[in-house]
């Protein structure tokens, strides 16, 4: 009783950090969406958001699975010193992953942004993204570490961090240019995203303090690569799929009779205003996502069955009532929250018929962060596959027929399955 009670007071506080920090980033992000729509309007905020899928892409294979296997294995090492040699070998190898992702991105910006993206108003932008690739590699290996560690101060205080000076960053240059007379454009946006990068490795690289390591190095890089496989392996299928979505949401909507200029608005409108206001709350399921996987591998590893069992129980309860609640609110509050701070009717009718997702929203991403820490990546592949497949249908049949609303009918289809099947493959491994 006495280590469960430990276990839940350690497992709370770091929730209750991370979520009180993630809760004024999102305010801050959320503003400065409103501040993007104002200054360098819909379609540019399209065209920014465009760039993200391959930002993505080249941190889930430099450090998404890598961060993943740090914090598992600092989790279950015997001493400090063995978890800072993960640490230290995971960042290396991490690193030289990042370079050769933004070299790969740089050197082929123009062909990515007319060929994949179809856009070529993204090359600009993505030579600027490609140079913030290793220093997000940077700052979240560390964060794995102090993750693993249940040491929350340090990832919170990088993430708070990083907005905040991507935000004045991105303030000051519109300053600038406004006071030239230059017009806004999204690679504004873009230079905030780097500096606000770098800014946050800085720091963390600050915080850590080197010290040595020890254990077999030979044993350890192998374990290392082992785990950070499969989860890495896990995040590259998904990022393709999310890229694939982005390219095809455009081409979509020109299908369904939009022009370019109004399918890059619409899109804009949905992923910069819509989703970042209905996934504000969500940095509740978010912090307690990233601390389950560690939690999760020491019981399991202590072969704490019925405490496996009572967090899975709580997760469901917890993100249920949050997701109703949050449904509720947006429910009220969409029109005047599309109309009032967006200045755009069309995001109040998309966040109304979106806030339906929030239950199995927050749901799919703790109950996959459990399997996480079961061990079991690739049955969170196949769920998440699955989920994609769906929203793609949705995509390629759906929204030619009947606009956004068919994209977002399968965000909602395609959550619902995620959640059920997640849950039933932890009822049959831990009931």
């Amino acid at each position: 009783m006495k280590n469960h009670s430990l276990f839940k007071s350690s497992l709370l506080a770091g929730t209750i950090l991370l979520t009180l920090t993630g809760i004024v980033s999102r305010l801050i992000g959320f503003f400065y969406k409103i501040f993007l729509s104002r200054t360098i309007g819909a379609e540019a905020l399209g065209i920014f958001q465009l760039i993200f899928p391959v930002f993505v892409f080249a941190l889930a294979i430099s450090c998404g699975g890598i961060q993943t296997a740090i914090s598992r294995f600092t989790a279950a090492s015997e001493s400090r010193k063995e978890a800072r040699l993960y640490l230290y070998l995971g960042t290396v190898l991490s690193v030289a992953l990042s370079f050769l992702c933004a070299f790969a991105v740089y050197e082929n910006a123009g062909f990515l942004s007319r060929y994949l993206l179809e856009e070529p108003r993204c090359e600009d932008l993505l030579r600027i993204m490609a140079l913030a690739i290793p220093f997000a590699s940077i700052h979240n290996c560390i964060n794995g570490y102090y993750y693993g560690l249940k040491k929350t101060a340090i990832p919170a205080a990088s993430q708070l961090l990083e907005q905040i000076i991507r935000v004045a960053g991105v303030y000051v240059i519109c300053m600038i240019l406004t006071e030239e007379g230059k017009a806004l454009t999204a690679t504004t946006a873009v230079w905030g995203l780097f500096i606000g990068e770098l800014a946050s490795s800085l720091f963390c690289i600050t915080m850590l303090r080197f010290k040595k390591a020890s254990g077999q190095v030979r044993r350890s890089f192998k374990n290392l690569c082992s785990m950070a496989f499969p989860f890495t392996v896990n995040r590259i299928v998904l990022s393709l799929a999310q890229s694939l979505e982005t390219i095809l949401i455009p081409m979509s909507l020109k299908d369904f009779g939009y022009s370019t200029y109004d399918a890059l608005s619409v899109y804009g409108i949905l992923t910069g205003m819509v989703l970042s206001t209905i996934m504000l709350p969500a940095v509740l399921s978010n912090s307690l996502s990233v601390l389950l996987l560690p939690e999760i591998s020491r019981a399991q590893a202590s072969r704490q069955e019925r405490q496996i069992q009572r967090i899975i129980k709580k997760t469901v309860e917890l993100s249920v009532i949050l997701g109703l609640l949050c449904t509720f609110i947006f429910l009220i509050s969409g029109t005047f929250v599309g109309q009032q701070l967006f200045h755009n009717h069309l995001a109040g009718i998309y966040l109304k018929n979106l806030c339906w997702i929030c239950p199995f929203l927050f749901l799919s991403s703790t109950l996959c962060s459990i399997l996480h820490g079961l061990g079991k990546p690739k049955t969170v592949l196949g769920i998440n596959i699955g989920g994609s497949c769906i929203r793609m249908l949705f995509i390629l049949f759906l929204i030619p027929q009947m606009g956004m609303r068919g994209y977002l009918w399968g965000m909602l289809v395609s959550q619902i399955f995620v959640s059920a099947l997640s849950y039933r493959n932890l009822r049959k491994s831990c009931f």
